[in-house]
């Protein structure tokens, strides 16, 4: 009862503190959106600069670890003990005693000398790979900026996500107390169990005039977890399909803008309108193929987080150890079929051809090109990370946060709301990114520049790239 007590309390304070500190949200909410959109536009000119300030940040890290490393290794140098190696001291629950072992920092020391020397090699002799990624950053920049209707469409898919999942919790509640009976009096009297519960079991009967009242209940009890699990599935399907829907379409927008000489007076009017009605009449049955894969892998997932709760109080180390595996295992997997169709639903906006065949020749397009798909993915993950980080932690001011029972409360839903929105804004760029890049492997692969087969990537691309601009005189 206490507990109970303990808990409306603080359901009380806390609607308290969301009653006066709304407006406060919103605000930085408001504020975390002006700001992803300036930066994304403003990408167009800054992204070579933020990427070469990412990677000297890196670098700089690494040397301060490395030095960080040889002092304490040098410090540990006269004190006695620290001599000892890792496997005379044996495994021990206290971390702080590896700390103070010299071996231990020779190890760091060694990684991050590897890690660097890799990191300055790869710079080295990838420096033309990392000029395109950073000339990819910018031309999805522009092109952005040029379709800024795109940047509004998340909209669209959030508004989908939230009937799908207003869906799908309407159906859970109705399954939960599908089993929940109570007791009923029928004003004829005709039933046998009058004035107590009714259940299909004992309200079945061929002199109960409510017995067809119970068929669907008595179904829904019959093949309760079946429809549960389906349930969830369904979820799990049309979040995959709405997601894919935007992918597909933004994927479209982008590609027009790409395939045409001239840029951008020859790119359509409404493209992404053009787009979606597109992706809506020709290739729903792909995108439902494709998100039901998805589907199917993170229900499985879900189920194995369901055993591993029923089996968190059991003493068998083997079934957890295998639990894990399995667990790990699928989130790879995931990650592999969700990279993998994200390419091939930009490879379907192109080309317009079914799922297999497009997840076909996405796979293999990207393989013949795996040096530049590392540089570039690398690249504009570590970049969006990074702005995305800022922006969430840029629009928050504790001292204009009012007094409250709570404080951090505001706070953490107005970093995660900032971060969500920047992530919004900032995935219609990461589209833009992965639908250039295929276009130019793809441009690369079909023309030669010729007069018959001109390119038909930028100018800036040309030169870095080193072909012939015939198109262009």
């Amino acid at each position: 009862m206490t507990g109970l007590l303990t808990s409306k309390e603080v359901g009380r304070k806390v609607v308290e503190d969301l009653t006066k500190s709304w407006k406060w949200i919103l605000i930085a909410l408001l504020i975390s959106s002006i700001i992803s959109l300036l930066f994304v536009l403003l990408l167009r000119f800054t992204a070579a600069l933020l990427l070469w300030i990412i990677i000297l940040s890196v670098l700089m890290l690494l040397t301060a670890g490395m030095w960080f490393c040889g002092s304490r290794w040098s410090e540990l140098s006269s004190r006695p003990g620290s001599e000892l190696s890792v496997m005379e001291v044996g495994l021990q629950t206290n971390v702080e005693v590896y700390l103070h072992l010299r071996q231990t920092w020779v190890c760091l020391l060694v990684i991050l000398v590897v890690m660097e020397t890799v990191l300055v090699v790869m710079l080295i002799f990838l420096r033309r790979r990392v000029r395109i990624a950073m000339a990819l950053l910018t031309e999805a920049s522009r092109v952005v900026g040029h379709m800024m209707s795109t940047l509004f469409f998340p909209i669209f898919t959030f508004i989908l996500l939230s009937v799908c999942i207003s869906c799908w919790s309407l159906s859970a509640l109705f399954l939960s107390t599908s089993e929940h009976f109570h007791n009923l009096t029928l004003p004829d009297g005709n039933c046998s169990v009058n004035n107590s519960t009714c259940t299909p079991q004992s309200c079945g009967g061929s002199g109960c005039n409510s017995s067809s009242s119970w068929s669907l209940t008595s179904f829904i009890q019959r093949y309760l977890v079946l429809l549960q699990v389906s349930n969830v599935l369904l979820l799990c399907w049309s979040c995959s399909f709405s997601l894919a829907l935007q992918d597909i379409t933004l994927s479209g927008s982008f590609s027009s803008f790409y395939w045409t000489h001239k840029k951008p007076p020859d790119v359509a009017t409404y493209a992404l309108l053009r787009s979606l009605h597109t992706a809506l009449r020709f290739h729903c049955g792909s995108l439902a193929f494709g998100a039901l894969i998805i589907s199917v892998v993170q229900l499985l997932r879900i189920l194995l987080e369901f055993m591993e709760q029923k089996l968190r109080g059991v003493n068998n180390g083997l079934s957890r150890f295998l639990l894990c595996c399995l667990r790990c295992c699928f989130v790879c997997l995931e990650k592999f079929i969700r990279y993998v169709n994200r390419n091939a639903f930009i490879m379907m906006a192109i080309y317009g051809k079914n799922f297999c065949t497009s997840a076909r020749d996405a796979f293999y397009l990207l393989m013949r090109n795996v040096l530049r798909v590392a540089v570039v993915d690398r690249l504009t993950d570590a970049l969006l990370f990074m702005a995305k980080v800022l922006i969430s932690a840029g629009v928050v001011d504790q001292d204009q946060v009012p007094i409250l029972h709570y404080p951090w409360l505001p706070l953490l839903m107005a970093t995660s709301g900032s971060f969500l929105v920047a992530h919004c804004f900032f995935s219609v760029y990461s589209t833009c990114v992965d639908t250039l890049f295929l276009c130019l492997c793809d441009d690369l692969e079909q023309n030669d520049g010729s007069s018959q087969k001109p390119y038909f990537m930028s100018s800036e691309l040309h030169g870095i790239l080193g072909k012939s601009q015939k198109r262009l005189q």
